[in-house]
């Protein structure tokens, strides 16, 4: 789909004002007779839909299954695109990819994740929690501000941090806890936050999941120490948590070779390539079968003859 660069960007601006990820393509160069020119650019969606322009279908299909990578390690990558054989080589921050369907010349693209900040919501307007907003976006944080009445956690959220001073404490607490936010915090002392432990409507698991006192034990005093303390205990929770987690599937294996199949995967059946097996993804329907495409050019070649290559699908 084409679009001026004004539109893209305006597209990019939307996406990022509602806090949706998605891929910012470019070509950095491009070899005759690719369609696409270095300086073309697009923005791929999680759907694997794409706005603008960096090369024919057969790119695009390739553009498609590594934004998805790209998405998932969060991490750019350096995606080439040449002529030849079934076959990817990976090396570190790059894949090169090769597509029997390309009539000749090369492509590369760079794919550039744009994931939203962490959301942090903080429940209070104390000076503790005003600290927290000053302090999260330096981390790469956004922070936002809210009474407990409107609080609206959600389970992406990074944390949910009470700092109200005994304001609407068990209603933000017990719902972030039921929403699955990773780290819920209560600004209070031992004592106190004991006792608001206690009056929780939730089970006991999870109301151990609660850091009270919040922060780290650094010997805190002033408002911004105390921010400092409770966002250096959510970075080392949140690093902790990232050590903890199964190696993404979507990774790419440092060994020569296609690419695995996913349960988001396919294989072109009449040229080998691997796809992306998403609604935005050449495809046809084949005896109730869902064939996915890597161009236009295999799609009406399985048409034409789909016995030919039913075994590969």
């Amino acid at each position: 789909m084409g679009a001026t660069a004004g539109s893209l960007a305006a597209r990019a601006d939307e996406l990022a004002s509602r806090r949706e990820p998605f891929v910012h393509a470019t070509v950095v160069r491009a070899q005759h007779p690719t369609s696409a020119h270095a300086g073309d650019t697009a923005l791929v969606l999680p759907s694997g839909e794409i706005h603008g322009f960096v090369g024919g279908n057969c790119v695009e299909e390739s553009v498609r299954e590594y934004s998805r990578q790209v998405l998932a390690t969060q991490e750019p990558l350096l995606l080439r695109v040449l002529p030849g054989e079934p076959s990817r080589t990976a090396e570190e921050g790059a894949v090169e990819v090769t597509n029997p369907c390309l009539s000749g010349g090369a492509i590369e693209i760079f794919l550039q994740p744009r994931i939203p900040a962490p959301r942090v919501v903080v429940v209070g307007t104390t000076p503790v929690a005003q600290a927290l907003e000053t302090l999260g976006s330096g981390v790469g944080l956004e922070v936002e501000l809210t009474d407990g009445e409107s609080a609206d956690p959600r389970g992406d959220d990074a944390a949910l941090i009470v700092a109200s001073h005994g304001k609407a404490e068990e209603g933000a607490l017990e719902a972030a806890l039921r929403a699955g936010v990773p780290y819920v915090a209560l600004v209070a002392s031992a004592t106190r936050g004991a006792a608001v432990l206690e009056s929780l409507d939730v089970d006991d698991a999870l109301r151990r999941r609660v850091f009270t006192p919040a922060g780290l034990q650094l010997g805190a005093r002033t408002p911004g120490e105390i921010a400092l303390s409770i966002l250096a205990q959510l970075v080392g929770e949140r690093s902790r948590a990232r050590r903890a987690a199964p190696p993404l599937a979507a990774s790419a294996p440092a060994e020569p070779g296609p690419p695995e199949p996913g349960p988001a995967s396919a294989v072109d059946p009449v040229c080998g390539m691997s796809v992306p097996a998403l609604e935005s993804s050449l495809h046809l329907v084949h005896e109730g079968v869902t064939v996915y495409f890597c161009s236009p050019g295999c799609r009406a070649a399985f048409r034409k003859d789909p016995e030919r290559y039913a075994v590969r699908i």
